[in-house]
């Protein structure tokens, strides 16, 4: 991974240097275990690469080019997903060629910047309105640029999708019939299943999203109309999407990372998802002691996302984080041990959104900061 971090850092705000131990390291920072982190990536290219299926690693996850580009080099990812037109913008910037906007892009301005973008990095886009179709078609003929669409099914998650079948059919025979545009296949992401605890109760959600999308496959057959990616899955069912023969393009992107919630989610033997773990942390101190069975340390909302939960601390069963408030969290320390400028681990509630609260991944191997990568694409959120 060194050619990946042996990078000159330029900025302001950074938490640690090349060289230095953990316990050096500036609180509250973001902190990566890098062997954690390479051992989740190489175990998904493994099962992914058994199962005959593609990775299209979700960049939302991570918002950032350096381990975007690591998914590519060494986890075998054939390209990446991204949310926003901004944040494609600077993944292609950063070198990645191959990007899916697993969104719909409708707004005039952003349509034109995606359009552009096209011209430097295959670009493909989420499509679930008749009306998008004729607007990306206009913008592509503006800037001779070709964008690739995937039409969006709502197979279940009731966010955005067109209705499987007939109108799915309709909208891609609309895309091919345009100028500048490409029908490449469906994007049928059950997100609402990712964080179903019972292995049972989401195996019947993917089941059925898995049957929707082979009928609206087997509807665009039938008008002529073959799917080159058939797209969805993440961290929380990829082996449902992997397994069914239909889908073909995998995106995950929690695996590298893990957070608490997804740790909540079950496998088949009743235990929570064993294949990857933490590699994600928010690195805190204790900051006060005035009470003798609680302490407070300096990890609050302005570091840590809180929509799936509290924090969890790492290795430690004997301490429990219990409220959260902007600038501090409040630790549960029933045998008293916590002391000022101790340091712990937090595992996060949910890695996505607390990444895109910090400007730098800090990266450990042996105790050590080995790298330090910028979260490229925080904020970059239109």
């Amino acid at each position: 991974m060194n050619d990946l971090c042996d990078k000159p850092i330029v900025g302001l705000n950074i938490p640690a240097a090349v060289g230095m131990t953990l316990a050096e390291v500036c609180t509250p920072a973001l902190i990566v275990d890098l062997d954690a982190f390479e051992s989740n990536v190489a175990t998904l290219r493994s099962r992914l690469q058994s199962a005959g299926v593609r990775l299209r690693a979700h960049s939302k996850t991570h918002k950032s080019v350096d381990i975007a580009r690591y998914q590519i080099e060494q986890g075998g990812a054939c390209g990446i997903c991204c949310q926003k037109v901004a944040e494609a913008e600077v993944m292609v910037a950063g070198g990645i060629g191959d990007v899916l906007v697993s969104n719909q892009v409708t707004d005039p301005g952003k349509i034109d910047r995606l359009a552009r973008l096209a011209l430097k990095a295959r670009l493909l886009v989420c499509v679930d309105d008749p009306a998008n179709v004729e607007a990306l078609a206009a913008a592509a003929g503006r800037h001779g640029a070709t964008l690739e669409c995937l039409v969006e099914i709502d197979c279940g998650a009731r966010r955005c999708g067109v209705e499987p079948g007939a109108a799915a059919v309709a909208i891609a025979d609309k895309i091919a019939a345009s100028g500048g545009l490409e029908f490449a296949g469906l994007q049928a992401y059950q997100g609402a299943a990712q964080h179903i605890r019972s292995f049972d109760e989401r195996r019947t959600a993917l089941d059925s999203a898995i049957r929707q999308t082979r009928d609206t496959i087997d509807q665009l057959a039938g008008a002529g109309l073959s799917c080159d990616i058939v797209a969805g899955a993440g961290t929380g069912s990829y082996y449902f999407e992997a397994g069914s023969g239909i889908y073909n393009e995998m995106q995950c992107g929690s695996y590298i990372f893990m957070d608490a919630d997804y740790q909540r989610v079950l496998d088949q033997n009743g235990a929570g998802i064993s294949e990857f773990s933490n590699s994600l942390f928010v690195w805190t101190s204790i900051m006060s002691k005035t009470r003798e069975l609680e302490a407070v340390c300096d990890a609050g909302l302005k570091v840590l996302s809180a929509d799936s939960g509290l924090p969890v601390v790492y290795g430690r069963d004997d301490i429990e984080y219990t409220s959260i408030s902007d600038e501090h969290g409040v630790l549960a320390d029933p045998h008293n041990r916590l002391r000022l400028n101790d340091k712990l681990k937090l595992i996060p509630g949910h890695c996505d959104p607390t990444c895109n609260l910090h400007d730098w991944y800090v990266g450990i191997r042996n105790d050590r900061v080995e790298c330090l990568w910028p979260v490229s694409a925080r904020g970059m959120a239109f």
